[in-house]
């Protein structure tokens, strides 16, 4: 046997050129493809839940600043009895009724965010403002309401240039520690506009420097109304006019 021969239970060296990967079953694919579109649209679902509806309802929570570490600062919406609301606009419907022939009055929808100025028993000027926010602040113990008071007020005093005297809760809203009675940061000067009407309890009919919330309800409570709105209305409203808010 020379060098070239092969013995008989000698096979033949086999010669592979490349291996082949087991394949993936067509539908295990599909299923990764499907699971990955599912989860895509979920993530969008929850995306815009989060931003249009859990964002704006709140409630909204802040560790304050400057009132100390262990204190919460919260600011949620307040309850609303549909119900009640329904009864008090008609009651306050009856009420208008009979206050119109008292001479110059205003009506302020907070609903609509909108004011009704007479004289005459005629609509001099109406047009929209902003009206209270309708949130809780949550400060410790101390809770404050932002919502514009519903019911039948009287102008009790009028000024032009109004200083306003930021009551507390305008200091914990920012989180900064609340100064003294009396104190000059206190003092400002610039946000109730050029004319106010206090109407009682801390409320009033302003001006504001934020005109481009106006139609909203942003405020505190008061009721904030454009430069030329609020003009007319400080010189047609007269100390013991009616004001009528629904």
């Amino acid at each position: 046997m020379t060098d070239k021969e092969f013995l008989p239970d000698q096979a033949a060296p086999e010669i592979t050129l490349f291996e082949e990967k087991p394949r993936k079953p067509v539908g295990r694919i599909l299923l990764h493809v499907f699971l990955a579109f599912a989860g895509i649209l979920l993530f969008g679902f929850l995306c815009m839940y989060l931003l249009f509806v859990v964002i704006p309802k709140g409630p909204e929570i802040a560790i304050s600043r400057g009132i100390g570490k262990d204190t919460l600062v919260t600011l949620m919406p307040a309850a609303i009895d549909s119900v009640k609301a329904r009864k008090e606009m008609a009651s306050l419907e009856k009420k208008v009724d009979k206050l119109t022939h008292q001479g110059p009055y205003l009506i302020v929808n907070t609903t609509e965010n909108k004011f009704y100025l007479y004289a005459d028993n005629q609509l001099v000027r109406t047009g929209p403002c902003s009206t209270g926010k309708n949130t809780q602040l949550i400060a410790g113990k101390r809770e404050f309401r932002f919502k514009t008071p519903r019911g039948v007020h009287k102008v009790l005093r009028k000024a032009e240039n109004p200083i306003w005297a930021k009551p507390d809760w305008a200091f914990l809203e920012e989180g900064l520690p609340i100064p003294p009675p009396g104190d000059e940061s206190r003092f400002d000067r610039y946000t109730l506009g050029d004319y106010k009407l206090e109407i009682g309890d801390g409320y009033m009919i302003h001006g504001t420097l934020y005109k481009r919330m106006i139609g909203m309800p942003v405020t505190h409570g008061c009721v904030r109304m454009l430069d030329d709105d609020i003009e007319a209305v400080f010189n047609t409203l007269p100390i013991g006019a009616k004001v009528i808010i629904y």
